[in-house]
């Protein structure tokens, strides 16, 4: 039997620590980690839980290993935070799920990512970073959108976030600087339909869950998923559909390719919006989506195109022991990839 290790950041340890619920928005329920557990025996493996990346150290300082590490950490501090668990569990050979450190850090900085997709001529929203609120750019097209350069779970998408002025760009910009303490991804606004696709596999192996169509009309912030109304007012499973039409269809097609592009491994997510034609651009790429059974886009999705928790966890195991040669608890590989 395959020994699992699994790594996570609970949530409670963090709001037990001071931080606020926004702070921990990406961080994951005991109900997460619990269907995650379960869906991983349901599958036949035998599962240790470790916990965040302090305990991960504390477990390898004491010789443990596992055959492969489960790993949904996001992470604490900086820009890199989602590399850190895999960075360490490489350096101790030991196979972990998901994506490398490096794609970790380059889908985290939005830039970053957005840099990449455009030297693919992956279509992306035109783009710019602020970095101090005394240096703005003189010349603006609105409408825009603003967010924080490295955050997920729609941490900053608020009233704050689309802007169709001077003046309130400037205080909106002053807002995130001072709130998140990091840079300002400033884009320009799609009006137009949302999706999000979910992918499977890595490379050439990679494939299309499902594309889903996110309904925003009668939401408190109906220009975009915003920490309001997908976390804290959690009514959107109602307003997701599968969607197969032209426009669905080019979202898959993108979303693959910047899947390919960032180099993609197992499973993941990426988020699109229409412009004012119709034409979806690639918002973002989500190499760590959630997988809180009921809450979570990729397993919401999941679900209605007939894949339940259990079975989407068992395709991420197989995706991973198959990318690392996994046979009888050993790697045959000294790097997955």
């Amino acid at each position: 039997m395959i020994k699992v290790g699994f790594t996570y950041d609970l949530r409670d340890d963090y709001l037990e620590q001071g931080f606020s619920e926004e702070d921990a928005a990406e961080f994951d329920s005991i109900e997460t980690i619990d269907a995650v557990e379960l869906s991983l025996r349901k599958n036949g493996y035998e599962v240790e839980r470790i916990g965040n990346i302090r305990a991960l150290v504390n477990a390898l300082a004491t010789g443990k290993r596992w055959d492969i590490v489960f790993n949904i950490c996001e992470g604490v501090s900086g820009i890199a935070r989602e590399a850190q668990v895999p960075a360490l569990l490489e350096a101790y050979a030991i196979p972990y799920t998901f994506s490398p450190p490096e794609v970790m850090t380059a889908r985290t900085d939005k830039a970053l990512a957005k840099m990449i997709l455009k030297n693919c001529n992956i279509p992306t929203p035109q783009w710019y970073v602020i970095e101090d609120a005394r240096n703005l750019p003189d010349h603006l097209e609105f409408p825009l959108f603003l967010k924080p350069l490295a955050e997920g779970s729609s941490k900053g998408i608020s009233e704050h976030s689309l802007v169709r002025d001077k003046a309130t760009f400037k205080k909106s910009t002053a807002h995130f600087l001072a709130r998140y303490a990091q840079p300002v991804l400033v884009e320009s606004y799609l009006p137009g339909r949302e999706f999000t696709v979910g992918l499977l596999g890595t490379g050439k192996t990679a494939r299309v869950l499902g594309v889903m169509e996110v309904d925003l009309d009668g939401q408190p912030d109906n220009f975009g998923r915003s920490y309001a109304n997908k976390d804290v007012d959690w009514t959107m499973p109602d307003l997701y559909r599968l969607a197969e039409d032209e426009a669905a269809r080019k979202a898959g097609a993108l979303a693959l390719a910047a899947w390919d592009a960032l180099k993609g491994r197992d499973v993941g997510r990426v988020d699109l919006r229409c412009d004012e034609k119709g034409e979806p651009l690639v918002l973002e790429v989500n190499a760590l989506s959630g997988l809180h059974p009921e809450k979570s886009d990729l397993c919401i999705l999941a679900a209605k195109a007939g894949m339940d928790h259990a079975a989407l966890i068992g395709v991420i195991m197989e995706e991973a022991i198959s990318r690392c040669g996994l046979s009888g608890g050993r790697s045959r590989k000294s790097v997955c990839a």
